[in-house]
């Protein structure tokens, strides 16, 4: 079934995923990322005011997911906020958010795909990345449902680690209730930077939204999942913060790169500490998973709307899955997985997804009530803080991030300006302008751009 309802066209997902599914799949995307990569950096900005910054990443996510789940469920097709900014605020709006979310997701791939190496075999990281990325887009091609099994078996052995790493540490003789002190070294700009940072831990329920044209009942389904998802990673973040500053403290959690593995040692369990580097490759693992499904399906709606090339909008008639843009994220990951820096790259991802959010809480705002919207104000602090968390990040990292924004928004100009101009308007599938299709025998768009709301054939 399409989004409207009637039978789904051939260049549309089938709807296999429940409200069970979807929220392993948030869960695997957020957990992984979080706990085993951003706590380092975090704690170097925050200091003693970690949870602090926790606790406003959350509520800016909180805000970001509200808005989010509202959204899917009265846009439930591929492409996440690239679907939402262009129906409500206009095709470049969607155009960026698509582009944010594409190259920070992008450099995400290739960071988890190393984490996993360092965990798993430090001294041959690149070699298990290029290895896990080979494994997990072959996997995501053969089916969607197979990617959800695999997610709940790591959802499912990362939290028992977690839990794990939580009695050792709030167990142990050396652990002090002292060391969660706020002290003097707290600031504004280093805690929000932190919230910055951390952000990039709580992102994953966007795959939830951009596998909308994939789960069932999506009305229902998605403004489920996404809280719930939220809600039980906060608290397994919690517990895991709270447990590792009561035995490392700030600082050493600073200064560690495996800060959980650094923790069960500190509270005297050192046969521990091979299990979570185990756990930590599995949570990157599932990250990665994940990360590759979300990356590809907003890939999928832009190559249908000709934003990317439109061979892209391609769905394996078998598996049902964009083969094509999953072939393409994983061979864009592999050869980023070579050079990229892994705490550089959650900097960089930070603000191209708080980019992303801020015009998902923008296009939320737009929603009436009649349309089920969210409170006013909901959307109003999502945008605002994924704003002021965007610029408190590192210089290099907001340098970086605005100049690839502005990259994809030059590009946009440059290809509009190819397109054919003054060509009426028709109204796609939920009410919004948008370009006429051309005339017969200009470009041939093939069965996979049939029925679907399409802008400018731009790509030749």
């Amino acid at each position: 079934m399409n989004a409207k309802g009637g039978p789904a066209g051939p260049s549309e997902l089938k709807r296999r995923l429940g409200v069970t599914d979807a929220v392993m799949i948030g869960l695997g995307s957020m957990i992984g990322a979080g706990i085993f990569a951003a706590f380092g950096p975090a704690a170097g900005a925050a200091g003693s005011g970690l949870l602090i910054a926790l606790a406003l990443a959350a509520a800016v996510a909180y805000c970001n997911a509200t808005s989010s789940a509202r959204l899917a469920a009265r846009y439930p097709v591929s492409g996440g906020t690239y679907v939402y900014g262009r129906e409500r605020l206009g095709e470049f709006w969607g155009y960026l958010a698509g582009w944010a979310f594409v190259v920070g997701k992008t450099a995400s791939c290739a960071a988890m795909a190393l984490t996993v190496g360092l965990y798993a075999w430090p001294h041959q990281s690149h070699t298990v990345a290029f290895a896990v990325v080979v494994a997990l887009t072959a996997l995501n091609c053969t089916g969607v449902q197979k990617s959800a099994l695999v997610t709940r078996f790591v959802v499912v052995v990362v939290l028992a680690v977690l839990a794990a790493v939580v009695t050792a540490c709030l167990t142990s003789e050396g652990a002090g209730t002292v060391r969660l002190a706020i002290g003097e070294d707290v600031t504004a700009g280093g805690t929000l930077q932190a919230a910055g940072l951390l952000f990039f831990a709580f992102a994953g329920y966007a795959r939830i939204a951009t596998l909308g044209e994939e789960v069932r009942d999506p009305a229902r389904t998605i403004p489920r999942a996404i809280p719930v998802a939220l809600a039980i990673t906060l608290a397994v973040y919690a517990a895991v913060a709270v447990g590792v500053l009561t035995v490392l403290g700030p600082d050493r959690l600073a200064q560690s790169t495996a800060p959980l593995a650094d923790a069960v040692r500190a509270a005297g369990l050192p046969g521990l500490s091979p299990v979570v580097r185990a756990g930590g490759a599995v949570a990157a693992l599932g990250s990665l998973l994940a990360l590759i499904l979300g990356v590809s399906r907003t890939i999928l709606a832009m190559a249908r709307d000709r934003h990317l090339p439109h061979v892209l909008a391609a769905v394996h008639p078998r598996f049902q899955v964009p083969h094509r843009a999953e072939l393409v994220v994983g061979g864009v990951v592999v050869v980023l997985a070579a050079s990229v820096d892994v705490r550089g790259a959650i900097g960089f991802s930070s603000f191209g997804v708080l980019a992303y959010y801020a015009i998902a809480n923008a296009a939320a705002w737009t929603l009436t009530p009649d349309e089920d919207g969210p409170p006013r104000l909901v959307p109003v602090v999502g945008l605002a803080g994924c704003a002021v968390l965007a610029f408190a990040l590192p210089v290099t990292a907001m340098a970086s991030g605005a100049s690839v924004l502005a990259l994809g928004a030059g590009l946009y100009v440059l290809r509009k300006a190819r397109a054919d101009g003054g060509r009426p308007t028709s109204r796609s599938p939920y009410g919004t302008p948008e370009p006429a299709p051309r005339r017969p025998g200009r470009h041939a768009g093939g069965a996979a751009g049939e029925g679907r709301p399409n802008g400018p054939d731009v790509w030749q």
